[in-house]
């Protein structure tokens, strides 16, 4: 964060200083929510949450070492008092980019932006000092958070944003005006809050629309295998550099295939070359992630050959997102658990079915241990329904539906499709989905673990690595 003081935060934001601040004392490090995250320099912005009141440990902070507290009302110790949280860690970070010129990268889709925002940092980090969210802080809060973190030494900050409703991107490219926009696509995921596509589209077309016109440098990079996406280059005046797999793409895939561990590997094309990917992540549809990366790297100056080496080597950045775990027994498990919605499902399943292959060639097999995908709306009962359909198209050897009603229709579409019985398994909770698993798991199983966040899937993935960790202390003993 560029050092700002005290009576500079509270003008830049609208607060009042309380009486017990020095207007003079300054920040000089980063803002932080948690107040055991509060040290030297620290601002803590204390919010009021649905379980605790971030004011009540406000004392806490500041005897860690934080300088003072931003809040909504007089906290006991040093603060600047306004009237929304928030909106005020906006107007924070929107005096900084201003103030440092940073070049900003933003990105939306329904899915997959974390894992893209993941890549786009490891490529421009190799082009200068780069900031970029960490998880998936792509909201009015986690935004202004990242952006905060920048400083004078900053090149590249890249953003996520995601969306609630129509005007919520809009309300955050107004915080942190972007230069390059990346649209990766437009699927079902929050189709309950929106009520159908074209909502969606809407809503994650008010990214291109912001941008600077092509003159003033703003660049919008586009899916140009979504048709939904394809459309929103009508929608700016920014230059569009589209990607994808279609002929017609600047940045383009040829030759796509997966290991038969799961990996992508691809030839890629650029308008200034090509080079040859082979992925570390797992999915083929990191595939298209991957090329949306690529085309930001190369609007920045990054060679094909760079480009395709950076995309070898980068790693995973964000947890629970296809993290891939060989436990010493010979156990594989695919923690997916942060989040889940139904492209992404569908796409964690086909990554399973392929890491499948070689699995089943050593006598294991495949488990998608799954639970409900969140606001769908009038969608959820046909969409899980599908999801349990596509498990028995893609030969998962075992269904385990973990949760109430939506796991049941997960449960049935399996049933449903064909002749499984005992394959699919519907159970109450994620307790007896970790008892089922380890009565029945052998050497060679790949378990895939994918759910939406409120679910808490994440607790059998932990229960089966702890496991795996337990039988190689004791295979070592």
């Amino acid at each position: 964060m560029i050092p700002l003081s005290l009576a500079e935060i509270a003008a830049l934001t609208g607060g009042r200083q309380h009486d017990m601040t020095d207007p003079d004392a300054r920040i000089t490090g980063p803002v932080v929510i948690d107040s055991r995250e509060a040290g030297p320099g620290t601002l803590f912005a204390a919010f009021a949450g649905e379980r605790a009141d971030g004011h009540d440990f406000a004392a806490d902070a500041v005897a860690s070492g934080a300088v003072a507290v931003l809040a909504t009302r007089p906290v006991g110790v040093p603060a600047v008092v306004v009237d929304d949280v928030p909106r005020a860690l906006g107007a924070l970070a929107r005096h900084a980019v201003r103030t440092l010129g940073t070049q900003v990268v933003a990105l939306t889709g329904s899915s997959g932006k974390t894992s893209t925002k993941d890549l786009i940092a490891q490529l421009l980090g190799r082009l200068g000092p780069t900031v970029w969210p960490e998880g998936s802080q792509n909201n009015e809060i986690g935004l202004p958070l990242t952006a905060l973190r920048a400083d004078e030494t900053t090149r590249h900050l890249v953003l996520e944003m995601g969306a609630r409703g129509i005007g919520h991107i809009r309300y955050l490219t107004e915080l942190t005006p972007p230069r390059i926009g990346v649209v990766l696509n437009v699927g079902t995921a929050h189709i309950g809050e929106f009520g159908g596509r074209e909502q969606i589209a809407q809503a994650k077309g008010e990214l291109v629309e912001t941008l600077p016109s092509a003159e003033e440098g703003g660049v919008a990079v586009l899916n140009a295998d979504d048709p939904f996406v394809r459309a929103m280059a009508a929608r700016t005046s920014a230059r569009v550099l589209f990607f994808g797999e279609a002929p017609e793409a600047d940045v383009r895939a040829e030759n796509v295939r997966l290991s038969e561990r799961g990996t992508p590997a691809f030839t890629l094309h650029t308008p200034t070359g090509c080079g040859d990917v082979t992925m570390r992540l797992y999915g083929e549809h990191h595939v298209s992630n991957a090329l949306a990366a690529a085309a930001v790297a190369h609007q920045l100056g990054m060679s094909a050959g760079d480009i395709a080496d950076a995309l070898s080597s980068a790693d995973t950045l964000s947890r629970w997102r296809m993290e891939v775990t060989e436990r010493a027994d010979g156990v594989t498990v695919v923690n997916d658990a942060y989040n889940a919605n139904p492209d992404s499902m569908r796409a964690a399943l086909r990554a399973l079915s392929a890491m499948g292959e070689a699995a089943k060639a050593r006598g294991g097999r495949t488990w998608a241990v799954l639970g409900e995908m969140a606001e769908l709306g009038d969608d959820a009962l046909a969409e899980h329904d599908a999801i349990g359909r596509l498990a028995v198209r893609l030969n998962v050897s075992k269904l385990v539906a973990v949760g109430g009603r939506e796991a049941a229709w997960l449960d049935m579409g399996a049933k449903n499709e064909g002749s499984w019985g005992e394959e699919s398994v519907h159970v109450s909770g994620t307790e007896a989905a970790v008892g089922l698993l380890r009565g029945e798991l052998r050497a060679g199983d790949v378990v895939l673990v994918k759910a939406s966040r409120s679910v808490g899937l994440e607790k059998v993935a932990a229960a089966l690595l702890a496991d795996g960790s337990r039988e190689g202390e004791g295979a070592a003993r």
